[in-house]
């Protein structure tokens, strides 16, 4: 299976969860992006098409802790993110897991986040 072919599939899986999955300004989407070397989350309301909360690896505060795109970063991530989001006045999100399986640093960061005090 070549890149080509997999990254074709793995934009129809974001389009199909994309369709049932919208953020609103309550309950907005939380939305998490991994790539190689960070990871990448923010909170979206889609009705407004804005993004209310966002944090990354690249973040110079997340980033003093040394933390990296794997699993023991996805959980320091979640509660960084958790506690930013409970800042802002988010206690409740919509879980997009951006096409990738839920397992892993996808379900480490959830579990995290949660853990954190947001529910999804």
């Amino acid at each position: 299976m070549n890149t080509i072919h997999k990254a074709v599939l793995l934009q129809k899986r974001k389009w199909r969860i994309r369709k049932t999955v919208t953020g609103t300004a309550v309950r907005p989407r939380l939305s998490v992006k991994f790539s190689g070397k960070h990871i990448y989350a923010q909170a979206v309301d889609d009705a407004a098409g804005r993004t209310l909360v966002f944090l990354s690896t690249l973040d110079p505060e997340v980033k003093k802790g040394n933390v990296k795109g794997n699993v023991s970063g996805a959980k320091t991530l979640g509660v960084a993110f958790a506690a930013k989001a409970k800042a802002a006045g988010l206690t409740a999100v919509v879980f997009d897991r951006n096409g990738r399986p839920y397992h892993g640093r996808v379900k480490t960061f959830a579990d995290a986040a949660r853990e954190g005090g947001l529910t999804f």
